[in-house]
């Protein structure tokens, strides 16, 4: 992709996590990445950046080929109303990080002469390590290709339907918080049987990103790796069913469809 500038309009946590994984993917200089807050929030996590921080949402994007929207569904509307009048459809790409906001939504504020590209990263994107679902209300557009490019920097992509994407936002969003819920769970269990508090978890975090290696690199099914380190009446079986006698599969199984409920299932 050739030299862009950015306005990541709302730095949040998503919205932060995307501007420094743009930075540490190479993919663009911290003073070509813009990234606007509410008066109200504090710079400090981003001083250190590189990145200009403005409080004003027209001057961001006064320059910006790309804009990144990463607020909360709630102000979709009124930070779309707010930058319409000074938006280009011919010069500018909208990329949507907002999860229940759709391309529908967006064009009957900004028009449809816009690609408009939905993406749902995790906060991992800022160690270029994201599982990042993406669809655009474009799909052949070359820059909608450019685009994907761009966050294939930052981890890994799938491009999805837009229907799917309340599934993707359980599935790769949420699902850093379920994934880091077991890391600290295992990490209770190292302490529990003797180990400090730093190692259980240096030792739990390794252990669970060499498992997903081994799966992202072979692409078996996660129970073919099971019977690799299970043995008839060995220690790991037993602490399997002991987890399995206690609803581990089932509690992770209800709490993603719990929370793709809660979204209202697929729209």
């Amino acid at each position: 992709m050739e030299k862009r500038k950015i306005a990541v309009l709302g730095g949040g946590n998503i919205g932060t996590a995307v501007a420094k994984g743009l930075i540490k993917s190479g993919l663009f200089s911290a003073d070509d990445i813009t990234v606007t807050r509410l008066t109200s929030q504090p710079i400090s996590d981003l001083a250190g950046t590189g990145v200009r921080i403005l409080y004003d949402n027209i001057k961001a994007i006064k320059d910006a080929s790309l804009i990144l929207l990463s607020v909360q569904p709630r102000q979709a509307e009124k930070l779309l109303n707010g930058i319409k009048g000074n938006l280009n459809p011919g010069q500018q790409i909208i990329i949507s990080t907002i999860s229940a906001f759709s391309f529908k939504e967006i064009e009957e504020i900004v028009g449809k002469d816009f690609l408009i590209v939905r993406v749902m990263p995790n906060t991992a994107i800022a160690v270029c390590q994201s599982m990042t679902c993406i669809a655009g209300n474009m799909p052949s557009d070359r820059r909608f290709e450019e685009v994907k490019a761009m966050f294939d920097k930052m981890g890994s992509t799938l491009i999805i339907e837009e229907r799917m994407m309340a599934a993707a936002t359980v599935l790769c969003s949420c699902g850093t918080a379920f994934m880091m819920r077991y890391i600290r769970a295992a990490s209770q269990g190292g302490i529990q049987v003797g180990f400090p508090a730093e190692e259980a978890q240096l030792i739990s975090a390794q252990v669970a990103r060499g498992a997903a290696e081994l799966l992202l690199q072979n692409g078996e099914h996660p129970e073919r790796e099971i019977d690799k380190v299970t043995t008839p009446m060995g220690l790991t079986i037993k602490g399997l069913n002991e987890m399995e006698h206690n609803g581990l599969s089932s509690a992770v199984i209800k709490g993603i469809v719990h929370s793709f409920d809660e979204m209202g299932g697929i729209k």
